[in-house]
Parts: structure tokens; C-alpha cells; sequence
């Protein structure tokens, strides 16, 4: 890559050679490696004079372009110790050049040498930058849930404390302290702009752990304590939950699983109509797992449905509430690298008739595990 100020740096460079009528052109170039081969292509950046014709690539493989007859054509290397990462090319009218020209075209080889090599160690750095900055938001974001379930278990230890109960001032401070915590976290997530998660082949984030090695464990036992703060949650709020009367029997990355559903239920409880209901659907196949988190509300608008999946994008519903539009992209990116797929199926009745007719269902679908002929257990939650 290269970047706007070297380039204006390159022709700052080249134009203060407009009183030497000895010379016919310059040009920089820098080197870039070839997408398909372990060679370099010398690739141009500026040129002088401006009306000359456009520079082409240099190929150093193919020494005709590089030479003009009569041998009027030069090129100074631009050097980051011993290795060339790009030339001046000088085509002059007359050979040799006199002492004065060869100091000035070695200077601005060298501080356009300097210039790249600060420039290419910038680039590096703002990558960084950026990869510990994607890090941090999503760690901040996976840490809210959590912290979401501490809050909920701690709203409902208040209501059972009589109000004269001596304990009811501790449980205020926990619930005061939580709260802070959640603003701490407010601030540590930053400006809400997301540039998407990494592509192939990056360094993977601290999280999800989808993207981690994992061993397969049975994803009843992840389920368990995500039912039981759902009943909270939905308890706290006045509105129904409907839990899988059995947990599936499917063995695999239950921790990714379980933070998937994490997610899922955490949007419901947001954003869904504040009386609706909210559940939990799952059916075993002989193909796999189907399971769905699904909300009574009004459903989410057609032309929000493929976007909400995009990393910062945050539907309407979202407006004027916290969070980060990270919940859907990290879902999604997780189900993929479990094997599985997440879509958005609205309404929720299409699913499955007993669902609401006005609801939205967010299905994910996982592979056949090893322990598909295992008894399902009952669920608690």
C-alpha cells in the first residue's frame, strides 16, 4: 500500500529538479512483491514533469524498459539497508551527469528512501493499531453479558429482601457497583464504528472462542446456567419465557454454542417488544441441531435483515440504546466456525406453527454431533 502523503512527499521531491533543463524525466517507483510469484514489480508513484507520459510498471525481470538507447537512462536504488524497496529512475539528455546533479538526485534518493521506509513502518503500526482496537471492542462486548447476568441475579436478590432487612444496603452497593462497571465498559468500547472482523488468515481475537481450539463437551451442560438467567431476565421484566421442555442431546464447542445463544437472548430481551414474549426453541435431526431464539414482537423491517448481520450495523429497533452492532457479526461468524449457519426467519411461525405469527426466529443450524443417540435431558431453566 501506499499512502497519500508519501506520494506527495515523492512529488515535492521531484519538483525541485524543474530548473535542470539536463534532465528529460524522473519518476518514482516503489517495489511490490507479485501476488503469484516470489519476484518484485516496480510499481510507479510520481513523476516528473507532470505532463510526461503516464509511468508504467518496471518489471525487473525485463531489462528493455528499464534501459533507453544511447544509455540515457539511470536508476538509483532506494534502500532500507541492503534491501531495495523501490528506484529513482532519471532519464537525462546528457552522460556523465555533472558532480552538483549526482549529489541532488543521491539526497532525494535518500530521503525518499527514509520516507518509505517510515511510511511502510506507519502502515505496520496503524494495523496494529486497528487489530488491538477490534480486540478490545469485542472483548468489551463479550464481557457485557456476564456482567448482564450479575445485574439480573442481583435485581432479583433485592426484591426478596424485605425492606426492612439490614442485607438490602449491601445488595444496593453490588447493584451501584455493577452499574459502574457497565459505564466503565460504555467508555472502553469507544467510538461504535466497526471496520468487521478479521479475514482469513489474521490473527484471531481474544474472542469469540469459536475461533479458539476447543473440546467437545455436551452443550446441556452450557445450557443450563443461559436458561436460568434468561427466567431471570424475563421474570424482571414481566414477560414470558419459553424454554425447551429437554435440552438437546449434541456434543461439540458448546462454549461457542452456548455464547451464540448468549448473544441471541441478550438482543431479545433488548430490543423485542418490551410485553413480548421470548423463548428458546431446539429440535435434533438426523442432520444435526436446529436452534432458535425467537421474540413475539414486530418483526424486524425487510430491509434490515441481511444487514443487522454486519459487523457496527444496528437495526431500528437499536436506536437511542447501548451496545456495540458487534452481537449478530460475532454470532454469525461463531456458527460459521462451528460448522453451522445462522439466518433470521421471520416470522417465527415458520418455524414452527406454535411460535408467534408476528415474531422473528434467529435459527441456527449445527452439524450431527458424536453424541446424537444420547437421551435428552430435561430442562431447569
Amino acid at each position: 500500500m501506499i499512502s497519500e502523503r508519501f506520494q506527495q512527499l515523492c512529488r515535492s521531491q521531484l519538483d525541485q529538479f524543474s530548473d535542470r533543463n539536463d534532465l528529460l524525466g524522473l519518476g518514482v517507483y516503489v517495489a511490490v512483491p507479485l501476488a503469484e510469484a516470489d519476484d518484485l514489480q516496480l510499481r510507479p508513484v510520481a513523476a516528473w514533469p507532470i505532463a510526461a507520459d503516464p509511468l508504467a510498471p518496471a518489471d525487473p525481470q525485463d531489462h528493455e524498459p528499464l534501459l533507453l538507447d544511447g544509455r540515457q537512462r539511470r536508476w538509483l536504488p532506494l534502500r532500507r539497508e541492503a534491501v531495495i524497496i523501490g528506484a529513482l529512475r532519471v532519464d537525462t539528455r546528457t552522460l556523465p551527469w555533472s558532480v552538483e546533479l549526482r549529489r541532488r538526485l543521491e539526497a532525494a534518493a535518500a530521503v525518499l528512501s527514509e520516507a518509505r521506509v517510515l511510511d511502510l513502518e506507519q502502515q505496520r503500526l496503524q494495523r496494529q493499531l486497528d487489530h488491538e482496537q477490534d480486540q478490545r471492542r469485542v472483548l468489551v462486548h463479550q464481557m457485557r453479558n456476564p456482567l448482564a447476568a450479575l445485574r439480573t441475579f442481583t435485581q432479583l436478590l433485592l426484591r426478596r429482601l424485605e425492606p426492612g432487612d439490614e442485607r438490602r444496603t449491601l445488595v444496593e452497593q453490588l447493584l451501584q457497583e455493577e452499574l459502574q462497571l457497565d459505564r466503565y465498559l460504555e467508555v472502553l468500547a469507544g467510538p461504535r464504528s466497526v471496520r468487521g472482523l478479521p479475514a482469513a488468515g489474521d490473527t484471531p481475537l481474544l474472542l469469540p472462542p469459536a475461533l479458539l481450539p476447543l473440546q467437545p463437551e455436551p452443550l446441556a451442560d452450557r445450557l443450563e446456567p443461559l436458561l436460568q438467567r434468561a427466567a431471570a431476565t424475563a421474570a424482571l421484566q414481566g414477560r414470558g419465557w419459553n424454554a425447551p421442555e429437554r435440552l438437546p442431546p449434541w456434543e461439540g464447542p458448546a462454549a461457542a454454542v452456548a455464547e451464540i445463544l448468549a448473544n441471541l437472548l441478550e438482543n431479545a430481551f433488548r430490543y423485542s417488544a418490551a410485553a413480548g414474549p421470548v423463548g428458546l426453541w431446539c429440535q435434533p435431526s438426523t442432520d444435526g441441531l436446529t436452534l432458535a431464539v425467537w421474540d413475539g414482537g414486530p418483526p424486524i423491517a425487510a430491509d434490515e435483515r441481511d444487514s443487522i448481520f454486519d459487523p457496527g450495523v444496528r437495526g431500528a429497533r437499536g436506536v437511542g440504546l447501548s451496545g456495540t452492532g458487534l452481537g449478530l457479526a460475532l454470532a454469525r461468524d461463531q456458527a460459521q466456525a462451528c460448522g453451522g449457519r445462522l439466518d433470521l426467519l421471520v416470522p417465527a411461525s415458520a418455524l414452527d406453527p406454535a411460535l408467534p405469527a408476528t415474531g422473528n426466529a434467529f435459527v441456527l443450524q449445527l452439524p450431527l454431533s458424536s453424541s446424537a443417540a444420547a437421551p435428552a435431558r430435561p430442562a431447569t431453566g
